[in-house]
C-alpha cells in the first residue's frame, strides 16, 4: 500500500472531521484539539502503517514553516474578531499581561529550565521564550466571538488580544537565546536590544498598520465597483495575511506582530462592515483545517516519532510548574491593582494555553543554532502542549459558562 494513498485518505478524513466535529463536541467537555491529538496518537501507533513519522528534530524546516503558516492565519482571524477600538486604557489588562506577566513567565521558566532540567542558559532561555506566549491557535475556545458578535467580555477580550500580540513579542527572547549560544557581551547585548527589540518590534507595528490601512482603503473606500469588498471572497484574508507577514519579514520586522496589527487596522477602516465576517470566517475555517492536520501529526509524533524519548520526572515536574504555578502566578501578579472580580483574574491567569506557537519557536531556534539537550527541549515542550490541550480543553467550557452566569446575574441585579 502506498504511503501517499494512505496520506490522501487520511487528509480526506481530517477535512470531513473539521466540518463535523465542532458541532458534535460543542456541548461536551472535550475540545477539538484533544480529539485531534488522540486521533493522531492512535492512528500512528498502528503497526505496519505505511510511512514513518519522524521526530521533529529530523524535519526542523518543515515543522517550522507549517506551524508558522498556522500561527499567522490564526493571528489574522484573532485580529479580525476584535470589536474594541485600540487604545491604552481600553486594552489595559492586555498591556499588563504583556509588560509584566510575560517577562515574569520567561524569567520563571528559564530559571527552572536551568536549575531543574540542567539546561544551559541559552537552552533555558530558548525553552522559556517558546513556552511564554499564549497560543492564538489553541486559545480559540476562550477568545471573543466573530466580528460584531457581541461576545467580548473582559476575559475573552484580554486573552484574545494577549494571544495576538505576545506571539510577536516572544521573538526577542528567542533571538536572545540564539545570541547566547555564541556567547554574549555588553556590546552584543546592546545590539540585541537595538535590533531584536526596538527595530523589529517597531517595524512589525509600522508595517502592519500601514498595510492594514492601505488594504482597508482598497477594500472599503475605493469607488464601489473597484473595492475589494465587492468580491465577497473570504480568501482575501489569506492574501492580506501573507502580504503583511512577508513584507514585514523582508524589512526584518516581526511578521507575527504585523499580521495581528494589520487585522486591527483593517477593522478600524470600516469597523461595522459585514465583509469583515466573511474574511474572519474564511481565516477561521482554514486555521481549523491546518490546526487539525498539524495536531494529528503531533499526536503521531508522540507515539510513532518518539517525541517523549527524553521524558523524565524532571520534565514532568517542569511542565506542571509551568502550567499550574509559573503562568498563573505571573498572570495574577500582572493583574494586581485592577478592579476585575477575582474569578475573572483567575481565569485570565490560568488560561495561558500553550500550543503550536511553542512548536514553531522551538523549531525556529533549533533550526538556526545548535542547542544542547535538544531532545529534552522537545519532550518538555511536547509534554506541556499535551497537558495544556487536555487541561484547558476540558476546563474551558464549564469555567467560561460559570463566568458568563456570574456576569449575567450581576448585570441583572
Amino acid at each position: 500500500m502506498s504511503a501517499n494513498v494512505v496520506l490522501l485518505a487520511g487528509f480526506g478524513v481530517v477535512v470531513l472531521l473539521t466540518a463535523w466535529l465542532p458541532m458534535v463536541l460543542k456541548e461536551l467537555p472535550l475540545s477539538l484539539p484533544i480529539f485531534c491529538v488522540g486521533l493522531g496518537a492512535l492512528v500512528f501507533a498502528i503497526p505496519g502503517l505505511p510511512g514513518v513519522l519522524p521526530h521533529p528534530m529530523e524535519e526542523l524546516a518543515l515543522v517550522e514553516h507549517v506551524s508558522e503558516l498556522v500561527v499567522i492565519i490564526s493571528l489574522m482571524g484573532a485580529g479580525l474578531k476584535i470589536d474594541r477600538p485600540f487604545g491604552w486604557g481600553r486594552w489595559g489588562l492586555t498591556w499588563r499581561l504583556l509588560g509584566i506577566s510575560m517577562p515574569l513567565t520567561v524569567l520563571g521558566l528559564a530559571w527552572f529550565g536551568y536549575s531543574l532540567l540542567g539546561l544551559s542558559v541559552a537552552s533555558a532561555v530558548l525553552l522559556a521564550g517558546a513556552l511564554a506566549p499564549t497560543d492564538p491557535v489553541l486559545a480559540s475556545d476562550v477568545q471573543v466571538g466573530p466580528p460584531g458578535g457581541g461576545q467580548e467580555d473582559e476575559v475573552r477580550f484580554t486573552l484574545t488580544s494577549e494571544a495576538g500580540l505576545n506571539d510577536g513579542l516572544a521573538f526577542p527572547f528567542i533571538l536572545l537565546a540564539l545570541s547566547l549560544v555564541q556567547g554574549i557581551s555588553m556590546e552584543s547585548l546592546a545590539g540585541w536590544l537595538a535590533y531584536a527589540v526596538l527595530w523589529k518590534i517597531g517595524a512589525g507595528i509600522a508595517m502592519g498598520y500601514g498595510i492594514g490601512r492601505l488594504l482597508g482603503w482598497l477594500t472599503f473606500h475605493l469607488p464601489n465597483r473597484a473595492k475589494l469588498s465587492r468580491t465577497g471572497s473570504g480568501f482575501v484574508a489569506l492574501g492580506i495575511t501573507c502580504l503583511a507577514y512577508g513584507a514585514t519579514e523582508m524589512v526584518k520586522g516581526y511578521g507575527f506582530l504585523a499580521v495581528f496589527v494589520a487585522a486591527l487596522a483593517l477593522r478600524a477602516t470600516k469597523r461595522e462592515d459585514a465583509y469583515h465576517e466573511k474574511l474572519h470566517d474564511f481565516a477561521e475555517e482554514l486555521e481549523r483545517l491546518l490546526m487539525m492536520a498539524l495536531l494529528v501529526l503531533l499526536g503521531g509524533a508522540m507515539t510513532a516519532g518518539q517525541l517523549f524519548r527524553a521524558m523524565s520526572w524532571e520534565v514532568a515536574a517542569f511542565g506542571l510548574l509551568a502550567l499550574f504555578v509559573i503562568r498563573p502566578l505571573a498572570g495574577w501578579v500582572g493583574l494586581i491593582g485592577t478592579k476585575r472580580p477575582p474569578g475573572e483574574k483567575m481565569a485570565i491567569s490560568f488560561f495561558g494555553i500553550r500550543g503550536l506557537g511553542s512548536i514553531y519557536y522551538l523549531a525556529y531556534g533549533l533550526h538556526h543554532r545548535e542547542f544542547d539537550h535538544a531532545d529534552v527541549l522537545w519532550s518538555t515542550a511536547g509534554f506541556i502542549v499535551l497537558v495544556s490541550i487536555v487541561l484547558h480543553g476540558v476546563t474551558v467550557t464549564p469555567v467560561m459558562r460559570h463566568l458568563d452566569r456570574r456576569r449575567n446575574s450581576a448585570a441583572g441585579a
